[in-house]
């Protein structure tokens, strides 16, 4: 039980005794009716007093309901450990305190979010007649059931929204262009796999990548949904080395050991770039772990414009950043498998996946090959071999045919979304620290200004579970 909760039975505990006696003497009071008429003054003063008590009761236990109510719904009683949480277009990587977002779990709270989301979808979609049939059609469903159905235009509006309302994402500008795959009676583990990599081939589309949404069917009241464990549907595997140094990406190193120790069997020679499988947990099938088809995987080889010897260091990403771990909330109803991509912001790649400590850590290797002096910070080594990872990113997914973004550019295109928004009506939330690049911020048009914070639905989440599952493979979502 939360400590507010437990603070807050005290206290009631505390206040029956009160209430308890109160009515004792109200009861005592009562029988000194009977005694006469000279015992009239001492049964009013006994009478004046149990009311009294009895009032001092009632008070309390409303007062301590109320902030006990309050402590469980407003404020988390404890801050959870911090974590990381991701931008659900380009994958952008930041540290942020793991706190559950809320999610609906009875029919007041479910009627009230789909009532919101109803009259902003008929809002915006006048051309769909009046509100109030589909409202009481979709009332009626909850009262009988605990949740309900989208239809599919309801479905692709939630989802292109939730794009839009997503302050972590700089990318929103195409929210109109997402393309909604429709998956709701698809509960199998090995099915939702084999979507999955249908995703991975249509989104790629020749290297035009095509932002994408596959939604899985949802959490409801009789069967629970489908569960992918990755954080994104391809992934590189992290393994630990004698030297200390992992090989891969560090960030899976654990993810990785438990997906071995379940089965999965790496290539003879592991390498820094090994894909994970998919892991699809259902509550039939329970976890299982798919090898993700050739076919469904493009990565781009990457060189550098100038130095040669770049290529040479074997470095390659993956072409479409699909996140596959967030929860898409629309009306009420969560989506907990909703894998969704846009496409890359090369300094996504460069200055995160390549650059940071806890990742490839390639700056210091990118230095010495350049010939930098590295023997003290006011060099400005670490800026100068950074900004040539994010040229060679840039250089190659240009040279390779695959969409790809610099910060700039995508800063000057999320302005003119906001303004956009703005002429629309609509507010554009936003998190500045998700929204600058990691790369030349300042320069950027998106540092010099503040944007309104609010969180709205339909958006998506990631809830600590997932995040957890995502980074060490426990615990099962059905146990």
């Amino acid at each position: 039980m939360p400590r507010a909760s437990v603070r807050g039975s005290r206290v009631r505990l505390a206040a029956r005794p009160v209430v308890a006696l109160g009515l004792a003497a109200t009861a005592t009071a009562v029988v000194a009716l009977g005694l006469g008429e000279d015992a009239r003054s001492t049964i009013g003063l006994a009478l004046g007093v149990a009311i009294l008590l009895l009032a001092l009761g009632i008070y309390v236990r409303h007062v301590t309901t109320l902030r006990t109510e309050s402590a469980q719904v407003g404020v988390p009683d404890v801050v959870q450990a911090s974590s990381v949480e991701k931008c659900p277009v380009t994958g952008a990587v930041v540290a942020a305190a793991l706190q559950p977002e809320p999610t609906p779990n009875d029919a007041d709270a479910v009627r009230a979010a789909a009532r919101e989301f109803l009259e902003l979808y008929y809002a915006e979609n006048p051309r769909k007649g009046p509100l109030e049939p589909r409202l009481d059609a979709v009332l009626a469903e909850i009262d009988a059931t605990g949740t309900y159905w989208h239809t599919p235009e309801e479905l692709t509006f939630g989802a292109r929204v939730a794009w839009r309302n997503n302050k972590r994402c700089i990318g929103r500008l195409y929210w109109r262009s997402l393309q909604v795959r429709d998956l709701r009676t698809v509960h199998d583990g090995r099915s939702v796999a084999l979507e999955c990599f249908e995703h991975l081939r249509s989104a790629y589309n020749g290297g035009k990548i095509r932002p994408t949404i596959s939604i899985f069917p949802p959490e409801t009241p009789s069967r629970p949904a489908p569960r992918i464990w990755n954080e994104q549907l391809i992934r590189y595997a992290g393994y630990e080395q004698p030297s200390g140094r992992p090989l891969g990406d560090p960030r899976y190193r654990d993810f990785t050991t438990k997906l071995m120790q379940r089965g999965w069997r790496p290539p003879d020679r592991p390498g820094a770039f090994d894909i994970l499988p998919l892991v699809v947990e259902t509550v039939d099938d329970g976890v299982r772990m798919f090898q993700l088809p050739a076919d469904a995987v493009h990565e781009v080889a990457l060189e550098h414009p100038e130095f040669r010897w770049f290529a040479g260091l074997g470095l390659r990403w993956h072409a479409v950043p699909v996140i596959s771990n967030n929860r898409l909330e629309i009306g009420g109803v969560s989506y907990p498998a909703a894998p969704f991509n846009g496409w890359y912001m090369g300094a996504e790649i460069g200055a995160r996946n390549f650059g940071d400590v806890e990742r490839y850590d390639l700056v210091p290797v990118v230095a010495e090959r350049m010939g930098l002096d590295t023997s003290h910070e006011a060099t400005l080594w670490r800026d100068q071999a950074l900004i040539e990872l994010n040229r060679a990113v840039l250089h190659s997914f240009e040279r390779a045919g695959v969409t790809v973004t610099d910060h700039h550019t995508e800063s000057r295109r999320f302005l003119i979304h906001l303004q956009k928004e703005e002429r629309a009506g609509r507010t554009c939330p936003a998190d500045w620290s998700w929204i600058v690049p990691p790369l030349s911020g300042s320069q950027t048009p998106v540092f010099h200004r503040y944007y309104n914070t609010e969180s709205r639905t339909p958006n998506f989440f990631t809830d600590p579970e997932a995040t957890t599952r995502s980074l060490h493979a426990v615990p099962p979502a059905f146990r």
